[in-house]
């Protein structure tokens, strides 16, 4: 072995980062070539020592090998433009970015150069390297914090990371606390298995406080969730949760954040419940209450699986959702009524007002009528009663509403609304302050689709 090889490889079991020059020359004809700087591929290993405070720069291809840590007191910098790549494993073997609490990331792309988290195995100077429904080849982004959660104690151990793992709690006292910046990112084919029943979601955030800014980020072919919320006050902007396995949106814990602009969008017959909306965790009154604020959000379904819901809310969740648009689904809304609701449930906050559905409509969602939206669970008739309240202004149509829904690569997905349709007008501003940008329209879209560009699943042929 030479000193050079014994050079790098002392530094690899070290938990060091090392470096070696880029040496692809695979010439098969997978698609167009993309323009990606090769620079060097540098091995950021698992480390006590957590990443230090530095910066990822853009002409260079950064490989995640194992639970890569920003730990406390580190701020982790990454340039528009950068390429993460995780190496493949489960279990304790797996690879996923996590940003302590008291940690920082400033991860800013642009719209022209987005930073990209994904597989070692994935090409990105080659469109569709990967298959479409590639899903769990590695970890995911975990961003964790120190405002309130609603477990007991203040605290818990994030989901996806060994409990024993100290840098994996979130949670305190502090709803304004900071955890950088996460701006225009593409997460791709994460959620891999840590224990049964067990994934990374696309991007985990627990405890993130409001200080945090989360704009412009895309999760595509994820293993489990698309996004989860653990909790927290972080308000977020322009997400996208497209062909992922399980829920498009997910919380849980007492998240209380703002919330404009959502798509989602699953394969057809595939994926779990558009949102996923849980409350208190044991007990389920546990307070803060989950009542964030969700307006302009667009949420297709998978089309013909029968079991799949736009929306459920449990476990005495809360949530205000405004201005939004569900599609596709054969299923319909769950608002859980238990027989015991000592301990609370989501109809409790449905009649205390924090739980409400305000200029929503509903097409192709189940049988095109509320009766039907609310037959999935039995003895729905309160949650049938709020959404037929003409002081709600929800609307029900089997009329396009959507100028184009496709789930193929065939420049078909046109999720703006349709010439004439309902949805260009009769949007209302949820009364949350300045965080909400005034527009008329329903669901996440006007006249300018805000994916184009920076997407993945632009870059791929899906968008119109």
């Amino acid at each position: 072995m030479n000193v050079t090889r014994k050079f790098l490889l002392a530094l690899l079991l070290t938990g060091s980062v090392c470096t070696f020059s880029s040496c692809d020359d695979d010439d098969d004809d997978n698609g167009p070539v993309i323009d990606q700087p090769q620079g060097q591929e540098i091995v950021v290993t698992e480390s006590a020592a957590g990443t230090g405070t530095v910066t990822w720069t853009a002409n260079n291809t950064y490989i995640l090998d194992g639970f890569v840590f920003v730990n406390d007191g580190q701020t982790l910098t990454i340039e528009p433009g950068t390429v993460i790549k995780a190496k493949p494993g489960t279990g304790e073997n797996a690879s996923a970015l996590i940003v302590a609490r008291g940690g920082k990331i400033m991860a800013q792309g642009t719209a022209e150069k987005p930073i990209i988290f994904t597989a070692l195995e994935d090409d990105v100077t080659r469109i569709d390297d990967m298959p479409l429904d590639a899903t769990g080849k590695w970890g995911g982004v975990i961003l964790l914090g120190k405002a309130t959660i609603n477990k007991a104690g203040g605290e818990g151990a994030i989901e996806g990371i060994p409990t024993e793992e100290k840098r994996g709690v979130y949670g305190g006292t502090n709803d304004a606390d900071n955890s950088g910046v996460f701006k225009y990112v593409s997460i791709r084919h994460a959620g891999t298995v840590i224990g049964a029943n067990n994934e990374i979601n696309g991007l985990t955030m627990g405890g993130v406080g409001s200080g945090t800014t989360i704009e412009y980020v895309e999760v595509y072919s994820n293993q489990d969730d698309g996004f989860e919320w653990f909790g927290g006050t972080v308000n977020t902007k322009y997400l996208v949760s497209a062909f992922n396995d399980d829920d498009q949106f997910d919380y849980d814990q007492g998240w209380r954040g703002n919330n404009q602009f959502w798509f989602g969008i699953y394969r057809e017959n595939a994926g779990g419940t558009g949102g996923e909306f849980d409350g208190g965790s044991k007990p389920d009154d546990a307070v803060p209450f989950s009542i964030p604020t969700i307006s302009n959000a667009t949420i297709i379904g998978g089309k013909t699986l029968a079991s799949q819901n736009a929306v459920m809310l449990v476990d005495n969740a809360g949530g205000k959702i405004y201005n939004s648009i569900f599609a596709d689904f054969a299923g319909g809304i769950v608002v859980e009524d238990l027989a015991d609701a000592s301990v609370g449930d989501s109809r409790q906050r449905l009649e205390a007002g924090d739980l409400l559905f305000k200029n929503n409509i509903f097409t192709n969602v189940n049988n095109n009528t509320f009766e039907g939206i609310t037959s999935v669970e039995p003895n729905q008739g309160y949650l049938l009663e709020h959404l037929k309240a003409s002081a709600n202004n929800n609307t029900v149509t089997p009329d396009p509403v959507l100028a184009g829904i496709s789930r193929q690569n065939n420049k078909a997905l046109n999720p703006l609304p349709a010439t004439g349709s309902i949805a260009l007008t009769g949007g209302a501003v949820p009364s949350n302050g300045g965080f909400f940008k005034s527009v008329d329209y329903i669901g996440a879209f006007g006249t300018d689709n805000w994916m184009k560009g920076w997407t993945y699943i632009d870059q791929l042929g899906y968008l119109k």
